[in-house]
């Protein structure tokens, strides 16, 4: 991914001290430097002070924003001083981008209330909201009422902000790939692609068997020798795979990547359980873990809902997610359970070399020869954030829930893909999902980006999220 370019609106009035927006664009440029984000703004010659004020300002900067319409992920509203509510709420419906749009205002010095320093951002900035509201632009507060553009807590604030931007972004207009059917039993992983698409979600739907029509006839053999290599080099295999399993599992690799790639899809699901293994003879896990690590999730059973909730989650982290089953209880720790699954799980979850080995239940009566290309270990301890997307169809709604918790490192005494998962209040979010109808399936991520996920889905695209706490 490359830089993250955001529309930067500074504002002012005539009768407030104008000095103010040349340091005020000093330091957010500065900032946006240090930060390695890139910023559109208009020039100090393209308006008075480089400010956005009059009706005839705005239209500049809206023209301005239009022409980069394509690079724009967010707009970053700075006031310095009490700024022109109009000017800047005009500026930003006329360019029509349909991004985040995040509100700062800058604080008063308490021994420079004088006319010549005072800024009243404090009270503008409430102005600036107002007129948002009235006209119905979605935007995002910083944690601080007013703060310094330099301040810890604006840096905290802009760097959560890119993160909404890439989530919303990344959502609106994205493409998962549903490659085969959802498996029969699965009824729990049902949604609705109408739902989806009006969050401009489109979904792409795959038969499987041409997936594997594609890997049994795979001829490009520098490509399948490329594969094996990457394979061993992703984790330890057993002396049971011989090389023409190995290459089998390269070629289904390689089959599921290309065909997510050709759809131009940015995750996928993938129908397992257990077709592939009784026509083709291999375990999908190992693809999609691979696909995972590099940045494109893929979910178990055709969920499709647990994809998109897998994407948002890369996205808002800037890391590969995983998707599990709630499962196990753990002793009497009523804060703590398993969760686990075959597995997909990226490389990067596992705290150790990955096993590639067999799925276990299904290679107890399919045969672990047919089952080969699970990934398995315990993930790494560490802070992680839960997440669930899922369409309501009774009500026609797109819901979510959000938390954060720790992978624990205690061993567990089972085999898969596990984690040792610690959430506080662990009993009133399980009877939360059951009575609101939730998928036994939840995405994990590394680290805690639970106010991003909250903030992009509850305030930009209208899903109601329960935030877990």
């Amino acid at each position: 991914m490359g830089k993250q370019t955001f529309g930067v609106i500074v504002s002012t009035r005539s009768f407030f001290p104008s000095h103010l927006v040349k340091t005020a664009r000093e330091a957010i440029t500065s900032l946006m430097d240090k930060l390695g984000y890139d910023y559109i703004m208009v020039g100090e010659n393209d308006t008075e002070y480089g400010a956005v004020v009059t009706y005839k300002e705005a239209k500049v900067c809206a023209e301005l924003f239009k022409k980069n319409r394509e690079k724009i992920e967010g707009i970053i509203v700075i006031l310095p001083n009490f700024g022109e509510e109009l000017g800047v709420v005009e500026a930003i419906d006329m360019a029509g981008l349909n991004v985040p749009v995040l509100v700062q205002a800058c604080d008063d010095d308490f021994d420079k209330l004088d006319m010549a320093n005072r800024r009243d951002a404090f009270c503008g900035k409430i102005s600036v909201c107002n007129n948002l509201r009235q006209r119905d632009i979605p935007y995002s507060l910083t944690s601080l009422h007013t703060c310094p553009i330099d301040s810890p807590e604006f840096t905290a604030d802009l760097q959560k902000f890119a993160g909404v931007c890439r989530v919303v972004n990344g959502l609106r207009g994205s493409r998962i790939a549903m490659l085969g059917a959802r498996p029969v039993a699965f009824a729990t992983v049902r949604y609705s692609e109408k739902l989806l698409q009006k969050l401009g979600i489109a979904i792409q739907t795959v038969d499987f068997s041409e997936v594997i029509f594609n890997a049994m006839n795979y001829s490009d053999e520098a490509k399948v020798a490329a594969k094996v290599k990457e394979i061993r080099d992703y984790g330890s295999i057993p002396d049971f795979v011989d090389d023409k399993l190995l290459e089998k599992q390269a070629k289904l690799c390689l089959a599921i990547s290309e065909k997510v790639d050709e759809l131009e899809c940015d995750a996928s699901t993938v129908q397992c359980w257990d077709s592939v293994e009784n026509n083709y003879g291999c375990a999908t896990c190992l693809a999609m873990s691979m696909m995972g690590e590099n940045g494109k999730p893929s979910a178990c059973e055709s969920d499709v809902t647990g994809a998109v909730s897998m994407l948002a989650a890369t996205l808002a982290a800037q890391s590969p997610s995983a998707l599990m089953d709630w499962n196990n209880n753990i002793r009497d720790d009523r804060d703590s359970c398993i969760c686990l699954h075959c597995s997909n799980f990226p490389k990067s979850f596992f705290n150790t070399d990955v096993e590639i080995e067999c799925l276990d239940v299904l290679g107890s009566t399919l045969g672990k020869e047919n089952c080969f290309g699970a990934c398995k270990g315990q993930v790494a301890p560490g802070e992680m954030t839960f997440f669930r997307v899922s369409t309501d169809d009774v009500n026609g709604t797109v819901k979510a829930y959000v938390g954060e918790g720790t992978f624990e490192s205690e061993p567990l005494p089972t085999k898969g893909g596990l984690a040792n998962c610690h959430v506080d209040g662990l009993q009133k979010l399980m009877r939360y999902i059951c009575q609101n109808g939730f998928e036994h399936h939840v995405c994990f991520v590394r680290g805690h980006v639970a106010d991003i996920l909250q903030e992009a889905l509850e305030n930009y695209l209208g899903v109601e999220v329960y935030r877990h706490n």
